[in-house]
């Protein structure tokens, strides 16, 4: 017989701190290119892709990062007879919240007893294969009404992951006997001698009632709270059917906890399958750097770089070449607007730069020098006291807002393709090598009509220049 419903749910949260410079909170770890090109996300999807055997894959995400979530999700090779959908989140509220929101989803679509495989956004799993027969033997368990985790055979001593410690075998898997925090060295090496205890995935898979029902149990308050969220969701009138919006004020009450500490941690019908796959959770750079092979000198390269007399050293620098002299024992990350310099040993502090930068405002800890937004993408070439230079490019058919700025005045200069432009009382169409001047105060827009991706040079002048001078007036993308 058949085996039930199965779908991905994709949690794709969290700004990836220990990840900067190249992960930031306007374009996250997820996003994030390895090697080959290709995003964590597209790979997550790929993934759930392979496996949806009810032909959707459900995201829970911030609603800032939906068109880059659907951006990605349209380089899916096997996205054929596979639509996506969207739960989105007005801010964060930990795992517990996103799971039972989109399990509230699942049971209303697919019925109660359709089965839930919960994926992180940002994993690599290396054998697919191996993945797959995981989650058949996952699905089995969860069809018993377990709650069913998959536990990954530990290839060392880490102290960077949490562990799980197996109890007595239940059908392919064991029984949870308890979770425990990150180790120390010492007790993750006797943990990993022990051959009982796995590292904790972050992944899941159970039925979308049977979670609910374990939820109201012993985690009632964030089942309650969720609950009458998702009511308040069904409620609200939507543009489509692609996307769920969360309501802030009622996500809002719903506890902030992990799915962990909400239920795996108290219930007892919680069940473990091991996972030999090839898991990492790409938590640091140090992680990053081991993904890349080494030469004679222990060296790896990300992008070009050049190494003398130097030893041990990671360099990811995708725009420019880096050369290391007489260095050992070091991580070097290169983006056009940030460098960072680390010692392997301290690569999880990375996160203490982004506190920093915070508590200092600077943009840096938030945004690159290539934004992007749901119409295309904006580089800031050049920037100086009264002034702003940015490269802007436009999908073909997108458009910017109908909108004004209160303190800088634009001048566009269109490059290549065309431009139809709103520009106070006057529409006109602006061609390569031509130009329009917006003055502040005067409502504008911008829109690609062309089949082409429209680029431009925009020069702004003025006393202001930070993104937030805006005032919107129409927007087909539902900003304010």
């Amino acid at each position: 017989m058949p085996g039930p419903v199965l779908i991905p749910v994709v949690l794709s949260g969290g700004a990836g701190t220990r990840l900067w410079p190249v992960s930031r909170e306007g374009h996250p770890k997820p996003f994030m290119k390895m090697a080959d090109g290709e995003s964590l996300l597209l790979k997550t999807y790929a993934r759930a892709a392979r496996l949806a055997s009810s032909g959707e894959i459900v995201t829970v995400t911030n609603r800032d990062y939906l068109f880059m979530s659907g951006d990605e999700f349209a380089l899916l090779a096997d996205a054929a007879g596979c639509k996506a959908r969207y739960i989105l989140e007005p801010f964060g509220r930990n795992t517990a919240p996103a799971i039972a929101l989109a399990a509230f989803h699942v049971a209303a679509e697919y019925g109660e007893e359709a089965c839930m495989l919960v994926l992180a956004a940002d994993h690599l799993i290396a054998d697919e294969e191996a993945f797959a027969a995981s989650v058949h033997l996952a699905a089995a368990l969860a069809e018993e009404g377990l709650l069913v985790t998959f536990g990954i055979v530990p290839e060392g001593p880490e102290t960077g992951y949490g562990y799980i410690e197996a109890g007595d075998r239940v059908g392919a898997g064991r029984r949870v006997r308890r979770f425990v925090e990150k180790p120390d060295a010492g007790t993750a090496a006797a943990y990993v001698a022990s051959g009982e205890y796995f590292w904790n995935s972050g992944m899941f898979c159970f039925r979308a009632g049977r979670l609910l029902q374990e939820l109201a149990e012993h985690a009632p308050e964030v089942f309650g709270e969720a609950k009458a969220c998702w009511e308040e969701m069904l409620r609200q009138p939507r543009p489509g059917d692609e996307a769920f919006e969360i309501p802030a004020g009622a996500f809002g009450r719903v506890p902030g906890i992990s799915i962990d500490y909400a239920l795996m941690e108290r219930s007892k019908n919680i069940a473990m399958v091991p996972a030999a796959i090839g898991w990492s959770d790409i938590g640091s750079w140090k992680a990053i750097s081991q993904l890349v092979e080494p030469d004679g000198d222990g060296n790896r390269a990300d992008g070009e770089a050049v190494f003398v007399e130097t030893s041990n050293t990671f360099v990811s620098s995708r725009d420019r070449v880096v050369a290391a002299v007489g260095l050992q024992d070091l991580l070097i990350v290169d983006t056009p607007d940030a460098l960072l310099v680390a010692h392997p040993d301290k690569a999880q502090e990375v996160k203490a730069v982004v506190g920093r930068l915070k508590e200092n405002g600077h943009d840096a800890h938030k945004l690159h020098r290539t934004v992007s937004r749901p119409w295309g993408t904006y580089t800031v070439l050049e920037e100086g006291r009264g002034f702003k230079i940015k490269r802007i490019e436009v999908k073909p058919g997108a458009s910017l807002s109908l909108q004004l700025h209160r303190h800088r005045s634009e001048h566009w200069v269109v490059v290549s393709g065309e431009a139809d432009v709103v520009n106070g009382e006057r529409s006109l169409r602006v061609q390569t090598n031509e130009s329009t001047y917006i003055p502040a105060g005067h409502k504008h827009r911008l829109e690609n009509p062309g089949a082409e991706t429209l680029v431009m040079i925009e020069v702004q002048s003025g006393s202001y220049l930070g993104e937030d001078d805006i005032v919107r007036f129409e927007d087909r993308y539902g900003r304010n």
